[in-house]
């Protein structure tokens, strides 16, 4: 019996390295390819994170249109390590009792600073300083600028958003998202919002809740109903459920104007700003700006309120909505569902836009809002604070 000897398909088991001066079809995109895809991306550690990958990606990131900033923690703002810009970006805050007062002072409410986006910035700036070579000195130094153009110069541990947001000249929609809502609640507690803003607060909506029963704990409840003719019971002016609301109401505005305050300087620095959205990781709250709201804030300077670094919430014309029981569609029930609506005095926009009013929350919320504003109507007015 004979045998047939063969060789072992060396090339096919160990095949030949490429050479290092093979082409690199990656470079065959376009440049406006590349900017989609940083587009996707968005978030600005990721992009830092990109500009270490070649000079190409690194000249390419500060053309970025849509970009997201993620405020990693908060501090408070008597902070010893704490710069002054970064002090400047703190929401002060007095108790509650003090905002629903008459005549209240609202010269400090809700303490949250929210410049610092510190710890992952210092590791990622230390990561994208490279070790120095004697053959790459020049190619080095061009990626140790990117230390400054996300987070500042070594050593520094907070760094604000316009601190990060500086190189990049081309953004067209910004995202900036806080890592937890301003407003302290009660757990259970319902409590969000959505304010538009120009030079000064051009609407506001808000939703609350005392409680808030999920679909699968719906067979836990009591058969007996709250009664529900349509109108307000009168156990709601006498047991402080009015009171609460309007704490509700006063604390929402002064988040969401102390956020308007803080923007100014991003807004003037970033002129292409088509939108801008700031947000939580809570869902508690969302201000908003379209690219004319940002150009009336340039031409027309904010009025800042004497009490507080916030801008100045004018005469408001409100309308309030109330369910002592809203059952959603999916079976969620809202004990005590409150919506509020809220115009300046001065707008000729009517207050009860339904529009706006139905499309401010995510569901089942906005289903929620849908509902409540089919319900009696009732006016209220608040001088400017």
């Amino acid at each position: 019996m004979s045998y047939l000897l063969r060789s072992d398909p060396v090339s096919r088991i160990h095949p030949e390295p490429q050479s290092l001066t093979s082409f690199d079809h990656f470079d065959l995109l376009p440049d406006s390819l590349l900017l989609l895809i940083f587009d996707k991306v968005a978030d600005v550690k990721d992009l830092g994170r990109c500009c270490i990958v070649s000079r190409r990606f690194h000249s390419l990131v500060p053309f970025v249109e849509n970009v997201l900033v993620r405020v990693d923690c908060v501090i408070s703002d008597d902070d010893s390590s704490s710069s002054d810009e970064n002090r400047r970006f703190s929401l002060n805050a007095a108790s509650i009792s003090d905002a629903a007062g008459a005549g209240g002072s609202f010269s400090a409410l809700f303490r949250l600073v929210f410049a610092p986006i510190f710890k992952p910035f210092q590791a990622l700036g230390q990561f994208l300083v490279p070790k120095r070579s004697s053959s790459s000195s020049s190619f080095d130094a061009s990626f140790s600028a990117i230390n400054d153009e996300i987070g500042g110069e070594m050593g520094v541990t907070h760094h604000s958003p316009t601190q990060v947001l500086k190189n990049f000249g081309e953004i067209r929609f910004l995202r900036i998202e806080l890592p937890t809502g301003e407003l302290g609640i009660e757990d259970g507690i319902l409590l969000k919002w959505r304010a538009d803003f120009g030079s000064t607060l051009d609407n506001c909506m808000i939703l609350g809740a005392s409680s808030v029963i999920l679909s699968n704990q719906v067979k836990n409840l009591e058969n007996s109903v709250d009664e529900d003719n349509g109108n307000i019971p009168e156990s709601f002016y006498t047991n402080g459920g009015l009171k609460l609301r309007v704490v509700w109401t006063i604390s929402s505005l002064i988040a969401a104007s102390a956020r308007h305050y803080l923007l100014q300087p991003i807004i003037t620095e970033h002129k292409t700003l088509d939108r801008l959205v700031l947000s939580d990781a809570d869902g508690q709250g969302v201000l908003c700006m379209n690219r004319e709201q940002l150009e009336e804030l340039r031409v027309t300077p904010l009025s800042a309120s004497s009490a507080s670094k916030r801008t100045l919430v004018p005469a408001l014309n409100m309308r309030l909505w109330y369910a002592p029981q809203l059952d959603l569609p999916d079976g969620t029930v809202l004990k005590g569902a409150t919506l509020v609506a809220i115009r300046p005095s001065e707008s000729k926009k009517e207050v009860c836009d339904a529009s706006w009013l139905s499309d401010a929350f995510e569901e089942p919320y906005g289903t929620a809002a849908k509902m409540l504003i089919k319900r009696r109507t009732y006016c209220l007015e608040m001088n400017s604070f």
